[in-house]
């Protein structure tokens, strides 16, 4: 059934529809004619997830060229008492996109719609219906004018639209070795970052590695200043135990702290607990409590309390702004002199049940803010690194996706695209690789340097393997 604007709109009804394998779409628009435009108008239904970990989700576009304050707007399903309000000093700048989780007010059926009004709640401003449940996402082709079709999961992001990269072999030796003595970590052993002659584990159970040469191509725990068995984690104030997926260090290398990715709490596993905690690794003590916390989890798509942040990585300023990288929160080129005291860089991580990359400036004082969202176009992400040498991302997914690693880089348009997709390489067997991580330029020898992975499985007792890549 479609609804009738008010009066002061001039109206025409434009159908948009898609053939696809399954059922029959039909969306239904009603927009006002050119000769009476507003900002209003550029905002458009452009994602429906009814199914999955982030199920109960619609995401907003703005096809405009201004940005528009959605405060107060409303989204309903077929059901006109089901109101989801969107909350105060929403807004969205162009080309940018915001999914909200909308299961607290109802539910999207396998039969339904998802209707978009102005804050007055009788004037649509969008909608779409359908009569299956996503698969796993309805999705406009192209972004806020298209069609609605089936599609990967790309909520916060570009919608997956096809035009992708071919797969190649891995760009280095086809063999790996493992790079640990035999049961040294155990399971949970998962992101991995190498600083020069050190390496930093992140591991599940709260615990924060260093580890150094073994003297035979390999990694040992460090032995001096409390690291023998690795040291456990806290929350700000003591408490807690993180759930820590990833580490990474910014330009100021550890002496600036070590970040962390958590997904949960592990005294409360079932909630999911999307943070960033940053830690003084320079003490001697065996424990280490967070010296700060940014908790991201009411920025981003609700997903199950074991299925989020995996990677995190830090990607220089000079490189994104040389580069014209555009900012998601203002449409605009990203200028870090906006935010103040902040990391010198942007901070990125990858959530699991997604397969999404965000990347965020985490300022001194505490806040943050979302300056990408990115669809790798994998089903999951485990671990994300920078290379500076080659200035790429590298995005990689773990026996989930066969062990594929991808590679971004910053496009024309300022936003990163995937210049690569790589096959793991043909001699390490398809495991649950959650760590990877990049030697430095200085360790290039013959046109090679080394590449390590970490099992979280800790397959035939090794946690550790190391391969390489062409420099």
């Amino acid at each position: 059934m479609l609804e009738v604007r008010a009066p002061r709109w001039r109206r025409h009804l434009a159908f948009l529809g898609a053939a696809v394998a399954g059922p029959t779409l039909a969306a239904g628009t009603l927009l006002a004619s050119p000769a009476h435009a507003a900002p209003a108008d550029d905002i458009r239904i452009n994602e429906v997830v009814t199914t999955g970990s982030v199920n109960d989700s619609i995401e907003l576009y703005n096809k405009g060229t201004a940005t528009v304050d959605i405060s107060g707007w409303i989204l309903k399903d077929d059901n006109n008492s089901s109101k989801y309000a969107i909350s105060s000093g929403t807004t969205l700048a162009p080309g940018a996109f915001r999914a909200f989780d909308v299961h607290n007010a109802f539910g999207l059926g396998s039969s339904d719609k998802a209707r978009l009004y102005l804050p007055d709640g009788t004037t649509m401003v969008d909608s779409f219906s359908w009569s299956s449940h996503s698969s796993p996402s309805w999705s406009r082709c192209p972004d806020g004018t298209g069609a609605f079709g089936s599609a990967a999961v790309t909520l916060g992001a570009a919608n997956s639209c096809g035009g992708g990269i071919s797969p190649q072999a891995w760009p280095g030796s086809s063999s790996v070795a493992t790079a640990d003595a035999s049961n040294v970590f155990g399971q949970d052993l998962s992101g991995l970052y190498q600083e020069g002659s050190a390496m930093w584990g992140a591991q599940n159970s709260g615990k924060l590695w260093r580890l150094v040469r073994d003297g035979s191509g390999g990694w040992k725990p460090d032995t001096a200043n409390g690291w023998t068995s690795g040291k456990t984690l806290r929350f700000p104030g003591g408490s807690g135990t993180p759930d820590s997926e990833g580490v990474t260090l910014t330009g100021a290398g550890s002496a600036g702290g070590a970040f962390v990715a958590s997904e949960r709490n592990g005294d409360a596993s079932g909630t999911s607990r999307l943070s960033v905690l940053k830690y003084d690794v320079g003490g001697t003590g065996t424990a280490l409590t967070a010296t700060k916390e940014w908790n991201l989890t009411s920025d981003l798509p609700s997903v199950g309390s074991n299925l989020g942040f995996e990677g995190i990585t830090w990607v220089p300023d000079s490189y994104l702004t040389a580069s014209g990288f555009k900012d998601e929160s203002t449409g605009s080129a990203y200028d870090p002199n906006r935010y103040g005291s902040h990391t010198g860089g942007v901070i990125f991580v990858g959530v699991e049940g997604t397969g999404m990359v965000y990347g965020y400036v985490l300022q001194d004082s505490g806040t943050y803010t979302r300056v990408a969202s990115i669809a790798s176009g994998m089903d999951g992400v485990m671990e994300l690194q920078w290379e500076p040498q080659a200035a790429r991302l590298w995005v990689v997914c773990d026996d989930t996706c066969d062990g594929q690693h991808r590679t971004m880089q910053v496009n024309a348009s300022g936003t990163f695209a995937t210049t690569a997709v790589y096959n793991r390489p043909s001699g390490m067997p398809n495991i649950n690789n959650e760590g990877f991580s990049v030697a430095g330029a200085d360790e290039c020898v013959s046109g090679s340097k080394p590449v390590y992975w970490a099992d979280d499985s800790n397959d035939s007792g090794h946690a550790l393997r190391k391969g390489t890549i062409t420099c």
